[in-house]
């Protein structure tokens, strides 16, 4: 297993790509709703495969999921969720300002993650000179077990993993989804390679 602990100015650096990243996801998210967006501070941490999923502890009720890779230059990839209680999915169509009829949950649930997940990291590649493609979008099986094993499937080749959760709080809606990423430990080292580069720039 091969550790990928990052120095503090290392992890300094990522927090601060990370909030400038989220807090323009953020923004968009708020211009698109037309209402105030809260953020917390999120969750950096390191995690093992074979817990990833009592780490991200996904609750036993059924949870819309939405599943998106991604991938950029020099080894950078990952995946990101997107996480939604039953109480807040039910939401969606008033918050997005649907017609009951117009569209599915499951579209609706898809068109929010799009907006989050993209807006998130073309904000974080930007941030370290790179591009990143995005897989399909792919909404999950709501249940914690078919879940957990969509997350076995994917982490099969990796031990460690970064793992950065994101809430988003829609006040005025009383709504909130968890935004997570998952980068596995190769990503992290180039990821690493090219923070070295930014912090020599200053």
């Amino acid at each position: 297993m091969t550790h990928f602990d990052l120095t503090e100015d290392q992890q300094d650096c990522l927090q601060e790509i990370i909030n400038v990243a989220m807090g323009q996801a953020s923004d968009q998210l708020a211009r698109y709703l037309d209402t105030f967006v809260y953020l917390k501070v999120p969750s950096i941490e390191q995690v093992s495969s074979k817990h990833i999923s009592d780490a991200l502890n996904v609750e036993d009720q059924a949870a819309a999921v939405v599943s998106q890779g991604f991938f950029g230059y020099e080894g950078i990839r990952g995946e990101a969720l997107l996480v939604y209680q039953p109480k807040d999915s039910d939401r969606l169509a008033d918050l997005l300002g649907y017609d009951p009829d117009e569209l599915t949950l499951e579209e609706q649930i898809i068109d929010l993650s799009s907006i989050l997940t993209t807006t998130f990291l073309n904000v974080f590649a930007s941030q370290i000179n790179n591009q990143m493609s995005y897989s399909a979008p792919r909404f999950l099986p709501s249940s914690k077990s078919a879940f957990s094993e969509h997350i076995e499937q994917q982490s099969f080749n990796w031990d460690l993993a970064l793992k950065v959760k994101i809430s988003y709080q829609v006040t005025d809606y009383s709504f909130n989804c968890d935004m997570i990423l998952l980068i596995p430990e190769s990503a992290i080292i180039n990821i690493a390679q090219v923070i070295d580069r930014i912090l020599e720039e200053y």
